[in-house]
C-alpha cells in the first residue's frame, strides 16, 4: 500500500494567522483578545517543542536541539504528560467563541492533539509494548540530520555524532520501558527486522562524508559510531533472545481502544458503523464498475461471447480476473520500479499542466529507494520536508523487493504493481497527489496546518487525485487504467472493512486474505502485507476511505454551491489553499458555514 512517510508525523504549533488573514477593522475588541491570547499560546507551545522530542523537531525543521536524543524513560513520559496538561489548561481558558474562524479551526486542532498525545501516553501507552516505535524515533534521528542539506554538512555530522553517542543510553531506556507480556508477537518481529536498518543509515549516510570533518571531530565521530554499531548489536541481540521469546500481547486493540483512537485519527462525523456500511454498499458498487468494463474488454478480445442478463458473483469474478490479466501481461523488472516511477512523475506531470487540474507547485522532488529502518509496513511513501525546512526536497519512497523473496513472491508482488499500478501510485504518492497537496498546503500562512496535519485529508485527498485523473483521461482513457484504478480503490474500500474486523470483530488471517484476494483481487504479496499492516497500524487503514468519502462529498457540495462558475482547477486550488486541516474544517471554511469544533 502506499502512505504519507513516518517523517509526517510531527507534533507542532506555531502561532495563529487570524490578523493575517482579516483586516483590523473587521475584528472585534473580543475577537483580537481572544486571538491574542491564542497567538501567545502558540507561541509558547512552539518553544516547548524540542522539549517534548527533540527528534520530531529535527524533522519538522526546528533544529534547537539536534544533537540530543529523547528521553524516553519515566520521568521523560512525565515530563511530557505534565507539559501537555498545562497546554491543555492554558486554551481552555480561551473564548473560542470570540475567536477569529481561523483561529477557530487552529485552536480546534490543537485541542485533539493534545488530547490525542496525552490518551496515548496514559492510556494507550504505545511506549510500553510496541518496539517498532524506537526503532522508528532512532532511524529518524540520524536519518533526519543526513536527508536533507538544511545546515552544512560539518554541522549536521557532529550533530549526529552527538546523537550516536546518546545510542546506547536511548536503547536501554527502550529496553526498561517495554513490557514483554504486553508486546504483540508482530511488532517484536517487525522491530527485528528494521532494527538493523540504522547501521545501513551511518554506513551509507556518515562514513561517506567523514572526511569533511575536522580531525578531531572526525575521531569523535568515529568513536561514536563504534559505540552506536555495538548498542545497535546488542540491542538486536535482546529483541531476538529476549523480547520475541516471551512476546505475549495481543495485537487487537478491542473495541474500546480502536474507537478512542479512531476519534483521534479521523476527526471525523463518520461513526465505525457508519464507516463500515458505506464501505460495504462502495465495495458492491465497485466490483459492478469493475465488470462493466472487464465485460467491455472481454467482448473485445472474443466477440461472439454472450452474457448472462443477471450474471452471479462468481461469474463477475471469472471475468473481472480475465480483464486483469491482460493488465498483467506488462511487468516491471525486478529492480526497475523507482526508474518507472520517475517516468511517470514527468507523465502525470504534464498531464496535470495540459488539462489546468490545479497549480503545479516547483518544489524539488526525488524518487528514492526506501531506507530500511522503514521498510515493513508500506509499500511507497510520500516524505515531505519540515514545514519549518521551507524549499528542502520531498522523497518519493519505494520499498524494493526483499532479496530473500522467491521467484513466485517476485511475480505476485510485480503482478499487483504492474505498469499500469507504477502510474496509479505514482499519481497517489506524487502528482497530483500527496506531494502536489502538501507543497500547495503548506504555503498557508500558518505552520499549524502543516504539522497538525489530518491523515484523512492528506491519503483522501491522494485517492482522490487518482480518480480525477483517470476522470480527466490520463492515458487517453484506457479501460485497462480505469479498471486498475477501480482495482486501487477497491483496496482502499477493504482496507477500512478489515481495519476494524481485524481489531474489534477478531477477523482471523484467513478470513482477511480471502477478502483482499478473492474480494478485492489483490496479489497474495500484497494481502500478506496488507495484514501485516493491518496488525501494526490499527486505524490507519480508515483514513484512505474516510477521507477520500468527506473529499467526494465536499466537492459535491461546493459544485451545487457555486453551479456554473465551478471548475477543477478554482476548486482544488482553493481546497489546498487553507492547509491541511481535517476536511470539514475545509469544507466549512469554503462554503462559510460554521466552524465545527470539538472542545
Amino acid at each position: 500500500m502506499f502512505a504519507i512517510g513516518p517523517a509526517r508525523q510531527r507534533r507542532l504549533l506555531m502561532p495563529a494567522i487570524a490578523l493575517l488573514l482579516f483586516p483590523v477593522s473587521s475584528i472585534s475588541v473580543a475577537q483580537s483578545s481572544a486571538d491574542e491570547a491564542f497567538e501567545k499560546l502558540a507561541s509558547d507551545y512552539v518553544d516547548a517543542l524540542p522539549m517534548l522530542s527533540p527528534v520530531n523537531a529535527t524533522l519538522i525543521g526546528d533544529h534547537r536541539r539536534d544533537d540530543q536524543l529523547d528521553e524516553i524513560d519515566a520521568a521523560g513520559r512525565a515530563n511530557r504528560i505534565k507539559i501537555y496538561r498545562d497546554f491543555r489548561e492554558r486554551l481552555g481558558k480561551i473564548d473560542s467563541d470570540n475567536q477569529s474562524r481561523a483561529a477557530q479551526v487552529d485552536a480546534d486542532l490543537l485541542h485533539l492533539d493534545i488530547e490525542s498525545n496525552l490518551w496515548n501516553l496514559e492510556v494507550f501507552q504505545e511506549w510500553a509494548w510496541n518496539p517498532v516505535h524506537y526503532v522508528n524515533l532512532s532511524g529518524s534521528a540520524i536519518y533526519g540530520l543526513m536527508a536533507r542539506d538544511f545546515a552544512p554538512i560539518e554541522t549536521r555530522l557532529e550533530n549526529a555524532a552527538a546523537r550516536l553517542e546518546q545510542l546506547p543510553r536511548f536503547f536501554e531506556q527502550s529496553r526498561a520501558a517495554l513490557q514483554p507480556a504486553r508486546v504483540p508477537k508482530i511488532h517484536a518481529e517487525t522491530a527485528i527486522k528494521q532494527n538493523p536498518g540504522l547501521t545501513s543509515i551511518i554506513d551509507t549516510m556518515i562514513v561517506p562524508n567523514l572526511d569533511k570533518l575536522t580531525p578531531e571531530s572526525r575521531a569523535r565521530a568515529e568513536a561514536a559510531i563504534e559505540s552506536a554499531k555495538s548498542a545497535i548489536a546488542a540491542h538486536q541481540t535482546w529483541l531476538e533472545g529476549d523480547l520475541l521469546p516471551a512476546a505475549a500481547g495481543e495485537f487487537r486493540i478491542g473495541a474500546f481502544l480502536f474507537d478512542q483512537k479512531l476519534k483521534f485519527t479521523l476527526n471525523s462525523t463518520l461513526s465505525r458503523r457508519e464507516i463500515r456500511l458505506r464501505a460495504e454498499d462502495e465495495y458492491v458498487s465497485v466490483r459492478n464498475q469493475m465488470y462493466a468494463i472487464a465485460k467491455d474488454l472481454y467482448i473485445a478480445q472474443h466477440p461472439y461471447s454472450s452474457f448472462p442478463d443477471q450474471p452471479d458473483e462468481p461469474f463477475k469474478q471469472v471475468i473481472i480476473r480475465a480483464a486483469l490479466e491482460q493488465a498483467y501481461e506488462k511487468l516491471p523488472d525486478r529492480d526497475a520500479i523507482v526508474d518507472i516511477a520517475k517516468q511517470n512523475l514527468q507523465q502525470t506531470t504534464d498531464f496535470v499542466r495540459e488539462r489546468n487540474i490545479v497549480t503545479v507547485p516547483d518544489d524539488p522532488i526525488d524518487i528514492i529507494i526506501m531506507p530500511e529502518f522503514q521498510r515493513g509496513v508500506a509499500v511507497a511513501y510520500l516524505d515531505p520536508p519540515g514545514p519549518l525546512d521551507r524549499g528542502q526536497k520531498s522523497f518519493y519512497a519505494v520499498a524494493p523487493l526483499p532479496s530473500d523473496w522467491t521467484d513466485e513472491q517476485a511475480r505476485s508482488f510485480l503482478r499487483e504493481y504492474n505498469l499500469l499500478s507504477i502510474q496509479n501510485l505514482t499519481i497517489h504518492e506524487a502528482m497530483p497527489g500527496h506531494y502536489l497537496q502538501l507543497a500547495l498546503s503548506n504555503r498557508y500562512p500558518s505552520v499549524l496546518r502543516a504539522v497538525l496535519w489530518s491523515g484523512p485529508f492528506a491519503e483522501g485527498w491522494a485517492v482522490y487525485a487518482e480518480r480525477v485523473m483517470i476522470d480527466e483521461g490520463y492515458l487517453d482513457n484506457d479501460p485497462l487504467m480505469r479498471l486498475i484504478n477501480l482495482k486501487w480503490y477497491l483496496r482502499v474500500v477493504t482496507n477500512a472493512i478489515i481495519d476494524q474486523a481485524i481489531h474489534v470483530d477478531d477477523m482471523s488471517r484467513d478470513a482477511a486474505m480471502k477478502l483482499m484476494i478473492e474480494g478485492g483481487f489483490q496479489e497474495e504479496r500484497e494481502a500478506a502485507g496488507k495484514w501485516v499492516r493491518a496488525q501494526l497500524t490499527s486505524t490507519q487503514l480508515s483514513t484512505y476511505f474516510v477521507g477520500y468519502q468527506e473529499h467526494i462529498d465536499m466537492r459535491r457540495a461546493v459544485e451545487a454551491a457555486w453551479g456554473d462558475e465551478f471548475t477543477l482547477r478554482r476548486y482544488h486550488d482553493q481546497a489546498l489553499s487553507y492547509g491541511s486541516p481535517s476536511v470539514k474544517y475545509v469544507r466549512a471554511l469554503i462554503l462559510d458555514q460554521e466552524i465545527p469544533r470539538s472542545r
